[in-house]
């Protein structure tokens, strides 16, 4: 099965390209500039602004139109909303809390919550601090916690309608739809995306501080970083992007404070890119802290304080997150061990812009970088031997290359994409390469169920899709197929 996780504000897409090899190009601008130029071939996509820290010094590139319809480059001032990438100040504040001896992260919220609230825990497991930022709270994802309710409505209005009932909707109202949460798991176990979660932890914030969260951020993160307001108004000096949808509609403005920890700031390329800058730093405790690993595993999906933890293809550390309003899509992109960020904004937006912004980040990067070695000598290795060899290609590569790491996620989207070009032999023997890499990973065992029965032999798509489902018993896609085909997990 692959794995991509949508959500209102932010998506997640793990891709990966297996072509030529490619080394460093010759003139990194003039790459740069084309592959800016190819993001924009995309009906929806209007303008793209790009800044990249490397080593301390900055660079920033821009492309399309700050507005749909218009001839208005942006520039590296140019403001976009963010989206999630905000929910990332959140737990930096955290963060700050922690080493001030304010807050532990393994505290039961409610410890900060006025009034009773036996609904959020489970079987006596209390959500703590660290599930708000981990997406392991199991709180819904909006309030109020009705996501049929648009469906009568216009694609085009629905988003209208929403920043209509954000606008009326107040912090009563939040702790009102707080207290009728019913959690449906134990947190800490799933992952399930939260902008509840988000907001309830700038609120227990400004408990913590008592101060309101806009104020923390200016005065913890912007002033010291000499950052804009992120959650100011336009001024006539400012030059805001406007969004669009994929169908070219502009859309509303998110600004809703009843939802502002989980999407609202505002930033420029240049701004945005001091923050990260800032979070390359882990000499800074609370930084090092935010980047931690509280849930998963590296080899698979594991988050920090709301960063996405990730090792490279060379073992190299990743840090990643990315954005999604009505109109906009973000993406924020770091790279410790090199010393490397890059920030991606773009205004207009299909379903898979904020993928295509990691794709394209990913691709900056290789232009600096080049391809690397490990992955050139897997390449070559399975070029001369075949894909048949492949786990043995890789047993044999990674005595060259220790460093070579290939993650579920990214051995999984391979096969995938060979699927895509019908070479589905070759995709077979990459998915037999993720269950031996990942013998424990039930979603390694789905995918290989999956293509064994796409290719007609349902006797071992059966075994692995059991396989499965003893790793992981809620894996629906198993079930479902199980019961389709008139077997039961067990037999």
């Amino acid at each position: 099965m692959l794995r991509i996780i949508v959500t209102c504000f932010t998506v997640l897409i793990s891709a990966v390209t297996f072509g030529q090899t490619r080394s460093s190009a010759p003139d990194p601008e003039a790459a740069i500039q084309q592959l800016g130029t190819n993001f924009l071939q995309e009906k929806a996509h209007a303008g793209l602004s790009i800044g990249i820290v490397r080593n301390g010094k900055t660079a920033f590139y821009s492309f399309g139109t700050v507005e749909k319809g218009k001839n208005v480059m942006p520039t590296q001032n140019t403001i976009y909303e963010i989206g999630s990438i905000t929910k990332t100040f959140g737990s930096l504040l955290l963060a700050k809390a922690v080493l001030e001896n304010r807050v532990r992260l393994d505290d039961d919220i409610r410890k900060y919550l006025d009034g009773d609230y036996p609904n959020l825990a489970y079987d006596g497991k209390p959500i703590r601090l660290v599930n708000l930022t981990n997406w392991s709270s199991e709180l819904p994802d909006n309030f109020p916690d009705q996501p049929d309710r648009f469906k009568q409505i216009p694609p085009d209005s629905v988003a209208f309608q929403i920043v209509k009932e954000l606008s009326r909707y107040t912090k009563a109202d939040f702790f009102n739809d707080l207290h009728a949460v019913t959690l449906k798991a134990a947190p800490g176990q799933n992952l399930r995306h939260s902008n509840v979660a988000a907001q309830l932890l700038s609120y227990i914030l400004e408990n913590v501080y008592q101060m309101p969260f806009d104020e923390l951020v200016r005065t913890r993160i912007e002033q010291p970083l000499q950052m804009r307001n992120g959650f100011a108004p336009a001024t006539p000096s400012d030059q805001f992007a406007i969004g669009n949808n994929e169908r070219s509609v502009p859309m509303p403005a998110f600004t809703a404070k009843a939802m502002q920890a989980a999407g609202g700031l505002r930033y420029s390329a240049a701004d945005l890119l001091k923050y990260a800058a800032y979070q390359l730093n882990e000499t800074d405790k609370a930084v090092a802290l935010s980047h931690q690993l509280t849930w998963g595993d590296v080899n698979s999906l594991a988050l920090g304080l709301n960063w996405f933890l990730h090792k490279t293809i060379d073992s190299k550390r990743q840090l990643e997150h990315s954005g999604g309003t009505f109109g906009f899509a973000s993406y924020c992109d770091l790279y410790p061990d090199q010393n490397v960020g890059l920030i991606l904004l773009a205004n207009g937006v299909g379903p898979s812009t904020q993928g295509q912004l990691g794709e394209l980040s990913k691709k900056i990067l290789e232009v600096y970088y080049g391809e690397p070695a490990a992955l050139t000598a897997l390449h070559n290795e399975l070029k001369k031997r075949g894909y048949a060899q492949a786990i043995n290609v890789v047993k044999d590569v990674r005595t060259k290359h220790p460093e070579l790491h290939l993650d579920e996620n990214y051995v999984n989207t391979w096969g995938y994409t060979l699927v895509g070009q019908n070479k589905l032999q070759d995709a077979l023997e990459i998915f037999k390469l993720n269950v031996s890499l990942y013998p424990n990973a039930w979603n390694a065992y789905d995918s290989l169920g999956e293509h064994y029965e796409h290719m007609g032999n349902r006797k071992l798509a059966i075994e692995n899709y059991k396989r499965s489902l003893a790793l992981n018993p809620q894996n629906s896609n198993a079930i479902d197929f199980l019961k389709k085909v008139g077997e039961t997990a067990g037999h």
